[in-house]
């Protein structure tokens, strides 16, 4: 099977990525640690609250992988100079929308919240997070765009630098504001949401000031700053869309699932939000060659090797495999190292190890399933990529209905929805990207 890129090549792109994708997994995982030693209701809430603003900022997440797609594409087709117009309309339309997102969170997430949480603790702390976590709407919305740059072109060290800036700063914040230290007041999970913001803050002005004196604007286009240009805006929406759409519905669901095992009380919410920042290192290591996969799937498609895309897409599977397992067994075989880093509370540790065991098993098939996935995005199909997450969510949703909302059962048993949707999405992709007309898409 015919393939472009050496493991090597492939490695020297990822790399980077992973790097950053595992710093920005550090916002959530300081928030966790800090406010396991807080409390069980405050750990909870910031799941509950968390969840929710990443619901939101996934709308704005698939937008710039739709704008990623399309600068990929004229990367490889070494038209440059329309990356910069890309760029330029990608971030009015990001920040249009996070003051619409900002408006709608102030507004309606009172009322929604009420009606889904039913403890009232809870309640109180998650309202507490999200009315300073909304402001970073306009941070990280902007940011995601230079993301989207960055991935694009291949230049993906920046994001390693970024990445660590940021979670510096979070780390820093975080102390500060939760505990209260050097004569400020102590915060609480306040104090998480507000450093999390100001930390999107300097990631943002980082990515600025890096771009203008480290990057050639004049080959990208990006030394002239264009007016609103609605015919591109709409060519990037035709791709991009769906992929706001779907990131949406995938991660409403997975707060649907959040507020299930809500219902099963504050300590499974707790055990959950662990698990949550556990899997999420494991997920960032897979989500870094299956976004480097995405990307270069679309550079193929626009040099032309289209016969090399098989091939990339088992070579990204293999590497994903030889990072991701090694992970798995050790987090699986060393339980209470791992969730000791979350918390402090033995009891809350002991809750939380069969569903970390779960979740281990479940990376056998969500590696191959994200970067199939990604791939099909990567075509420019992202019509098709929303139909096929869509059949998968249908299924995901009523499984977790029955085992969760129905019958109740033990919180790890939730994590099998993780299972059930990987495998799903996998077949789906796989025979997609065999028997489908993903070669022929213009975009």
């Amino acid at each position: 099977m015919q393939t472009k890129y050496t493991y090597k090549e492939i490695w020297l792109i990822a790399y980077p990525i992973l790097i950053s994708l595992l710093m920005e997994q550090m916002i959530g995982m300081t928030d966790t640690a800090f406010l396991g030693r807080v409390g069980e209701i405050e750990l909870g809430a910031s799941a509950i609250a968390g969840i929710f603003y990443i619901v939101m900022f996934m709308v704005a997440f698939g937008f710039s992988i739709g704008a990623q797609i399309l600068i990929a594409r004229r990367n490889g087709e070494q038209q440059y100079k329309e990356i910069g117009n890309l760029f330029y309309q990608g971030v009015y339309f990001q920040l249009g929308m996070a003051a619409v997102m900002f408006a709608l969170c102030y507004s309606f997430a009172p009322v929604i919240l009420k009606r889904l949480v039913s403890s009232q603790h809870i309640y109180d702390a998650a309202m507490s997070y999200l009315n300073w976590r909304v402001f970073g709407f306009f941070f990280s919305f902007t940011a995601v765009m230079f993301r989207a740059f960055f991935l694009g072109t291949t230049q993906t060290k920046t994001l390693t630098l970024n990445s660590i800036v940021m979670v510096l700063s979070n780390v820093v914040f975080n102390y500060i504001l939760i505990f209260g230290k050097f004569g400020v007041p102590q915060l609480g999970i306040a104090g998480a949401a507000i450093g999390s913001s100001l930390a999107e803050l300097v990631s943002l002005i980082f990515f600025i000031l890096y771009t203008r004196h480290r990057i050639d604007i004049r080959k990208y286009g990006l030394d002239k700053i264009p007016g609103i240009r609605w015919n591109i805006l709409k060519r990037m929406l035709n791709v991009s869309f769906w992929t706001m759409v779907q990131n949406f519905l995938s991660l409403s669901t997975w707060f649907l699932l959040f507020l299930y095992v809500e219902h099963l009380g504050e300590r499974s919410l707790a055990v959950t939000n662990i698990i949550r920042n556990v899997s999420g290192i494991m997920f960032m290591v897979m989500m870094a060659f299956a976004s480097t996969c995405g990307s270069l799937v679309s550079n193929l498609i626009g040099a032309g090797h289209t016969d090399c895309v098989p091939g990339t897409i088992r070579q990204h599977i293999r590497i994903a495999y030889a990072f991701v397992l090694p992970l798995a067994v050790f987090f699986a075989l060393c339980p209470k190292l791992i969730l000791s880093v979350y918390t402090d509370m033995p009891e809350l540790q002991e809750a939380a190890v069969p569903s970390l065991w779960v979740l281990c098993s479940a990376y056998l098939f969500l590696v191959p399933a994200n970067v199939y996935f990604q791939s099909v995005s990567g075509t420019g199909n992202t019509r098709t990529a929303l139909a096929l997450e869509m059949i998968t969510l249908v299924v995901y949703t009523c499984y977790i209905t029955y085992i969760v909302a129905y019958l109740k059962l033990d919180v790890a048993f939730a994590w099998t929805s993780e299972i059930v949707y990987s495998v799903g999405i996998l077949v789906l992709c796989y025979f997609y990207m065999k028997k489908g007309k993903w070669s022929l898409k213009k975009i």
